[in-house]
C-alpha cells in the first residue's frame, strides 16, 4: 500500500494505491488524519492502482467524507479500477462518492467548487489585500471599548508577586482577558502554579507553573457561579468588539502574528478615525506554524529565590489544528498621550521574544484545538465556542510574533482608554 499526499490551489489530493485492506485502511486514516486540515473542504482521493477494497477501506473514505461534510465540503473520487468499483457497487456506495474518470478532472470539479464558494464569501463581503493577507471587515459594536489592567507586568518578569498582589474575580465577570493566573479554592492554593491564562467567553485556559508543562482548562456550561480565576497581571476587554474582520493568508506559508496587526494598523488609518494606537483582538482561526512560550515556575518567590526562571519554548507548528487567541497591540509610533500613562506602563513590561517588534508592542496567548472544523460562515463566537465543544484540546501559550495563521476571523476593538484596577 502506497499513499501519496499533495496540496494544489486549496484542495488535498491523497493518491492511494495497492491494497486498501483492513490494515492498509488504518495506515490511510493515519495519513489522512495527518494531513487533513481543519479548515480544508475539498478533496480529491485519486485510486489510479487500487488493486483491491474492502470494506474497512469503504469506512476510511465515509470518515473523510463525513469530516470535510461538516465544513460544507465535499470529495470526489478519480481513476477507479475494475475491482473497487464492483466493491463500491456490491456495497451500496458507487452512488454516494462522486468520481471522475481522472485526477485532473477530479480537481477542476473541487477547485470550481472553491471557486463559487470563495465568490459568494467575496459578494458578501469584499476583501481588502494588504501584505501578505486579504480582510474583509464587517461592523459589529459602535460603542467604546476599553482595557482594565490589573496588577504591573513589570513585576512578573522580576519575580516579586505575594499574596497581596493577587486578585479573584468570578469567572463569568471576565470574557475576553489575558495575563497569569490560575484556577483554585484558595489563594494559597494557586500560588505556585500561577502561569499563562487568558478567558474567551468566560471559559479559561491556563498552563500552569511547575515544571510539569501540561495546559489545563475550564469550560463553564453556565454561570461559573463561585468559581474564581486568581491573578497577579491581567488585561481584560471592556465593550465589545468594534469589528470582525475576516483573514485570508495570500502567502501559502500563512501570514505571521507581527505582520497581521501591523497590516490591520495600516488598515485601521484609512477607514477608522477612532483607533488611537491601541487595539485588542480575539482570533479563531487555521495555524500555520505555532510558536510559543510559558513560565517553568510561578512568580511568586520561593523560599526567598526571587530568580526569573527562562521561559519554556515550544517550536511545534501544530500546521492546520484550529487557534482560539485574544491579545493586545500597540502601535508605539502612535501618539498615546491620551492614555493613562501609569496603565501603559503597567503593559509595557519588556517580553523576552513576545514584545516590541519594530515599533509594535504584542501581547498574545493562544491555545490550539484539533478537529475543530473551519467553518467559514460561522461568526467569531460560534467559531471559538465550536472548539470548546467539538475540538480536541491540544496546547496553550503565550504566542511569540512568529506564529503564523492560514486563515481567521478576528474581532477588532478599537481601545478607547486603560483603567487601572
Amino acid at each position: 500500500m502506497m499513499i501519496v499526499t499533495e496540496r494544489k490551489d486549496d484542495v488535498l489530493i491523497f493518491g492511494v494505491n495497492g491494497r486498501l485492506d483492513g490494515y492498509a485502511a488504518s495506515q490511510v486514516a493515519v495519513e489522512i488524519e495527518r494531513n487533513l486540515r481543519d479548515d480544508d473542504r475539498s478533496v480529491v482521493v485519486d485510486l489510479d492502482g487500487l488493486t483491491y477494497m474492502s470494506s474497512a477501506g469503504i469506512r476510511v473514505l465515509l470518515a473523510l467524507q463525513k469530516k470535510v461534510k461538516a465544513r460544507n465540503g465535499g470529495i470526489a473520487l478519480c481513476n477507479i479500477g475494475e475491482y473497487p468499483k464492483n466493491v463500491l457497487s456490491m456495497a451500496g456506495f458507487d452512488k454516494v462518492f462522486p468520481t471522475f474518470p481522472s485526477r485532473e478532472e477530479a480537481f477542476r470539479e473541487m477547485r470550481k467548487r472553491e471557486d463559487s464558494l470563495s465568490l459568494i464569501a467575496d459578494l458578501k463581503n469584499p476583501m481588502t489585500e494588504r501584505g501578505s493577507a486579504r480582510f474583509g471587515f464587517e461592523t459589529a459594536s459602535r460603542a467604546p471599548a476599553s482595557l482594565r489592567v490589573q496588577g504591573d507586568h513589570s513585576a512578573l518578569a522580576r519575580n516579586r508577586i505575594s499574596e497581596e498582589d493577587i486578585s479573584a474575580e468570578r469567572l463569568s465577570e471576565i470574557e475576553y482577558s489575558l495575563g497569569l493566573g490560575a484556577l483554585g479554592s484558595t489563594v494559597e492554593d494557586v500560588m505556585p502554579f500561577l502561569g499563562e491564562m487568558m478567558t474567551l467567553r468566560s471559559a479559561m485556559i491556563w498552563l500552569p507553573a511547575g515544571g510539569h508543562d501540561t495546559p489545563d482548562f475550564f469550560v463553564p456550561a453556565g454561570d461559573a457561579g463561585e468559581v474564581r480565576a486568581y491573578t497577579a497581571f491581567n488585561l481584560s476587554l471592556e465593550g465589545a468588539f468594534n469589528e470582525i474582520a475576516d483573514v485570508g493568508a495570500t502567502d501559502e506559508d500563512g501570514i505571521a502574528l507581527d505582520a497581521l496587526y501591523r497590516a490591520i494598523f495600516a488598515l485601521a488609518k484609512e477607514r477608522k478615525r477612532d483607533c488611537r494606537g491601541i487595539l485588542a483582538t480575539a482570533i479563531w482561526g487555521v495555524v500555520a506554524d505555532f510558536k510559543g512560550m510559558g513560565r517553568k515556575r510561578s512568580p511568586a518567590p520561593m523560599n526567598g529565590d526571587s530568580t526569573p526562571d527562562p521561559e519554556d519554548r515550544t517550536a511545534t507548528n501544530y500546521s492546520g489544528y484550529s487557534i482560539v487567541a485574544f491579545g493586545i497591540g500597540i502601535d508605539r509610533s502612535a501618539d498615546l498621550s491620551g492614555y493613562d500613562q501609569s496603565a501603559l506602563d503597567a503593559i509595557l513590561a519588556p517580553q523576552p521574544e513576545g514584545g516590541d517588534a519594530n515599533g509594535l508592542y504584542l501581547h498574545n496567548h493562544g491555545a490550539v484545538f484539533r478537529n475543530a472544523p473551519w467553518n467559514p460562515e460561522a461568526d467569531l463566537i460560534k467559531g471559538i465556542e465550536r472548539c470548546f465543544a467539538d475540538g480536541e484540546f491540544v496546547d496553550m501559550r503565550h504566542l511569540l510574533n512568529t506564529t503564523k495563521i492560514y486563515r481567521a476571523k478576528v474581532g477588532i476593538a478599537y481601545i478607547s482608554a486603560i483603567k487601572r484596577r
